[in-house]
């Protein structure tokens, strides 16, 4: 059996596993561990748990100590470096007339490399500037492009809700969210309403709705037809908190019934108008119709004559 132990670089980061040995460890203890970018100094999130040797993943590695006090003034003066190199980087961005957005400045636990993230529309051609903070800063520079969801994370903010962002605050990893959730939820599909800060549709359509998919399951659709008790008619609203639909019936009334009241066989198809009675023509009198008299042709004229109309100039004698 294996001890292992979570840790989280920054607030809300990912979980990464870390065997830890026989080190006594607790949430909120600050440790160095080697990562694939370098020495890091995280925080432990959970309590070590033992894991068989043989189900760890392969190339896991081990922390190599606590963080003391020398370590974490390190930390402190890093910060440092990382607001000048983002006042420095902003200001020759300006200089260079880059189309892009610098997010935030990182800088390694050892010092060894500063990565600068940042976001754009499309591709940068940023190698002079690489030139210019690799001059600056006498380190490795390496530049990151993120998405609108990370900037977001990284810059925090107030949502819509009032509260802080979730993904700034305790959402360690993006979920797919999709239209269809925000649709099962009977939301207004109005941007402005479904969006977050970033841009993109609110991580918390995604929260509640599996629960709002099971608890529809138990109630009729919109546009069924029920008979439940002496009440007929058809869906026109579901209320999946209360648990309740309302029936219009042919009366024009709407009457809220509880799915519980409502069994598989109370849903009906729906009923059949009947058919409109054809027009009942009245006896005849015996006299033809206008359309079926008989057509007479229209009178000549006095001076029409054979062969002629009648009306030419006469023939002086």
């Amino acid at each position: 059996m294996s001890r292992v132990v979570s840790i989280q670089f920054g607030y809300a980061g990912k979980l990464y596993d870390f065997t830890c040995g026989g080190m006594e460890l607790h949430p909120g203890d600050q440790v160095v561990v080697e990562t694939d970018k370098g020495k890091g100094i995280g925080a432990v999130v959970r309590e070590p748990r033992e894991v068989p040797t043989g189900e760890l993943p392969e190339g896991m590695k081990q922390i190599l100590r606590g963080a003391t006090e020398e370590d974490l003034q390190s930390a402190a003066r890093n910060k440092v470096r990382e607001k000048d190199a983002r006042a420095y980087c902003l200001k020759k961005i300006i200089e260079r007339n880059l189309e892009m957005k610098l997010i935030r400045v990182e800088y390694l636990f050892d010092g060894s490399k500063a990565i600068f993230f940042f976001t754009a529309d499309g591709r940068i051609d940023f190698r002079d500037l690489v030139k210019d903070l690799a001059y600056a800063f006498h380190t490795r520079i390496e530049m990151r492009q993120v998405g609108v969801r990370d900037e977001a994370k990284m810059v925090g903010g107030i949502g819509i809700c009032g509260r802080e962002l979730c993904c700034s605050s305790f959402l360690r990893e993006f979920e797919p969210v999709s239209v269809k959730m925000a649709k099962e939820q009977n939301l207004a599909l109005n941007p402005t309403k479904i969006s977050g800060q970033c841009g993109r549709l609110l991580c918390c359509l995604g929260y509640e709705y599996e629960t709002y998919s099971i608890l529809k399951k138990s109630l009729p659709k919109c546009g069924r037809y029920i008979q439940c008790g002496d009440v007929c008619g058809e869906v026109v609203k579901q209320n999946v908190i209360t648990g309740t639909v309302t029936v219009r019936t042919e009366e024009h009334r709407e009457v809220v019934i509880k799915s519980q009241e409502i069994l598989p066989e109370h849903i009906i198809e729906k009923p059949k108008k009947p058919a409109p009675k054809e027009p009942v023509e009245p006896p005849s009198s015996g006299r033809p119709s206008r359309d079926n008299r008989p057509q007479q042709k229209p009178p000549q004229r006095r001076n029409e004559r054979k062969g002629g109309s009648g009306r030419g100039p006469k023939e002086k004698s």
